[in-house]
């Protein structure tokens, strides 16, 4: 059987009034798990939900994927662009954005140390096909490591052999290669920052050639203000925004203490407990609305691809909800997870389309503010 539409559509109007729908979705799900759906469709004419049997039966944007014990069904992979939809007329902290939480820490990469690695990842996607689906922020831990910055997973403030992922200049590379093919999109790196080398993250922009994006410290508001406007943002080609954990480099190298810009929910365990939503320790309350930006991060403490679907589906869109309520009714702009594709069907793309629908223009959908659209 196929499993029904209702199920999709209602997610886009469930943080209004979801339960009506749920046991019947859940229903159906079963039903779809315990006799199989029939796959009705192929050659890229599969639409959201449909049953598929490889990536493609389903229509451009989507994926064949199986989530938990139910059968495979075409989900999202691709994110909705915000500026195309709307505009960029608006200041920057008026948009939402797809963050992928230690976007460098990759399924299978190949150890670049010559020692295997035994460390956790987090994400399937290289970060080229990251930045292409739709991912606008990406979360990077810096090191320093064999007299050069690497990107690496480690505790203690330490990179290791087996915990280093790669230099960060093949990472910064993949984003100038980016930026300089998309020449309207805008970037945010949020620094987990353990670099002790004196100019070693200055150098390190400098080398991969994304100073020419960068948007300057200067530019960026105090005390809750809007930020400047996307199109004046991409117009002076300021499109690389970055954020460091080390205070001290505000002053040293001109790198903004995220801190002083933003509120973030706990990480880990702590951040999906359903119901509450609290500050992570070097966060500012989320209620502090001298801080512009919001970032909600909803993954657990140990990175299961298994189960990550489930966390990227329904309990995320709940989550959002408490901490708008939290943050003093605002809207997370940045909104991080692990396995950023895995989900039950809309996902986190969905949640997305939520957040920027609720900041553009109140409503439960970014595709519902253009012009004509239903209510």
């Amino acid at each position: 059987m196929r499993v029904s539409r209702a199920c999709s559509s209602s997610k886009r109007t469930t943080f209004l009034s979801r339960m009506g729908l749920l046991s019947s979705c859940f229903l159906l799900l079963l039903l779809a798990a315990s006799f199989g759906a029939s796959i009705a469709c192929s050659n890229g004419e599969c639409q959201l939900l449909d049953g598929c049997s490889s990536d493609s039966d389903c229509q451009a944007g989507l994926y064949c994927f199986s989530c938990g014990l139910f059968n495979s069904v075409c989900v999202r992979q691709t994110a909705s662009d915000q500026f195309k939809i709307v505009n960029t007329s608006l200041p920057f902290n008026k948009y939402a954005f797809l963050t992928t939480h230690n976007s460098f820490a990759i399924t299978g990469e190949p150890s670049r140390t010559g020692i295997p690695r035994i460390t956790f990842a987090n994400q399937e996607d290289n970060v080229t096909q990251q930045l292409n689906n739709g991912v606008r922020a990406l979360m990077l831990d810096t090191y320093d490591f064999e007299g050069d910055i690497w990107l690496c997973h480690s505790n203690g403030g330490e990179c290791n052999a087996f915990t280093a992922f790669e230099p960060a200049i093949d990472t910064m590379k993949e984003i100038e290669t980016f930026l300089s093919l998309n020449p309207s999109e805008i970037v945010t790196l949020i620094l987990e920052d353990y670099v002790k080398t004196p100019n070693g993250l200055t150098k390190l922009f400098n080398d991969s050639g994304l100073l020419k994006y960068w948007f300057p410290v200067s530019n960026m508001p105090t005390n809750g203000q809007d930020w400047p406007f996307v199109s004046d943002m991409v117009a002076k080609n300021q499109r690389l925004i970055v954020f460091t954990s080390r205070k001290s480099k505000q002053d040293t190298e001109g790198i903004a203490y995220q801190w002083n810009y933003m509120v973030e929910n706990q990480y880990g365990d702590g951040g999906i407990k359903a119901g509450t939503c609290f500050n992570r320790a070097e966060s500012a309350p989320l209620n502090d609305t001298n801080k512009s930006l919001v970032l909600v991060n909803y993954f657990p403490s140990t990175p299961i691809r298994q189960i990550a679907c489930e966390h990227n589906s329904e309990p995320l869109f709940d989550m959002l909800i408490t901490c708008h309520g939290v943050a003093s009714n605002r809207w997370a702009n940045f909104v991080a997870v692990d396995f950023y594709k895995r989900s039950d069907g809309g996902g986190v793309f969905e949640a997305t389309d939520m957040l920027n629908g609720k900041l553009l223009c109140g409503r439960s959908d970014v595709h519902l503010c253009t012009a004509g659209s239903p209510s």
